[in-house]
């Protein structure tokens, strides 16, 4: 069978954990800086950005792992793994993490930019062809979940931050 139905599965995957991280950065980028909205509030929420996308980041390699159970061969993760450099891209969002990293909160933004670029490309594809829209519906019920997925990480992140009040020595707003 080809493989490319397998590589769009992945892609798809991929997608659903990172694609919608741009839009939810500008949205609370643009609302943190507003003049009227500046506050602890939102500086903070923005300062958690990274981490929060760096605990998307831990969720898909824990989701990559779960698939992988339980032969860890190299040969399996070679027949499981359809795109190893989108794979690759993805799990290196574990180094925000870092907070030297997490400083520059743009890097992260950057990051994503190239899982929102392969929705992009998938729609661009699809309204020039006149073909089937299914992969446009799939591609925005994933971009939807995906949304409601990064928000999830961020609200618990930011949830977090509150917490662990010995953490705010790193995250500096």
């Amino acid at each position: 069978m080809d493989n490319s139905f397998f590589e769009y599965l992945q892609q798809l995957e991929l997608m659903a954990f990172f694609s919608g991280y741009p839009l939810l950065y500008a949205i609370i980028v643009f609302i943190a800086g507003q003049t009227r909205m500046k506050n602890n509030f939102t500086k903070r929420l923005v300062s958690v950005l990274p981490f929060a996308y760096a605990l998307l980041g831990t969720l898909y390699l824990g989701y990559l792992l779960k698939n992988l159970y339980p032969d860890y061969s190299v040969k399996n993760i070679k027949a499981l793994i359809q795109q190893p450099y989108l794979v690759a891209w993805g799990l290196i969002s574990i180094l925000f993490w870092i907070p030297g990293l997490a400083k520059k909160k743009a890097l992260s933004l950057l990051h994503s930019l190239v899982f929102f670029f392969l929705l992009v490309r998938d729609l661009f594809l699809q309204l020039s062809a006149s073909s089937d829209k299914s992969i446009i519906t799939n591609d925005m019920n994933v971009y939807t979940n995906s949304i409601l997925l990064n928000l999830g990480a961020l609200a618990l992140i930011f949830l977090l931050s509150f917490l662990f009040p010995r953490c705010k020595e790193h995250i500096r707003y």
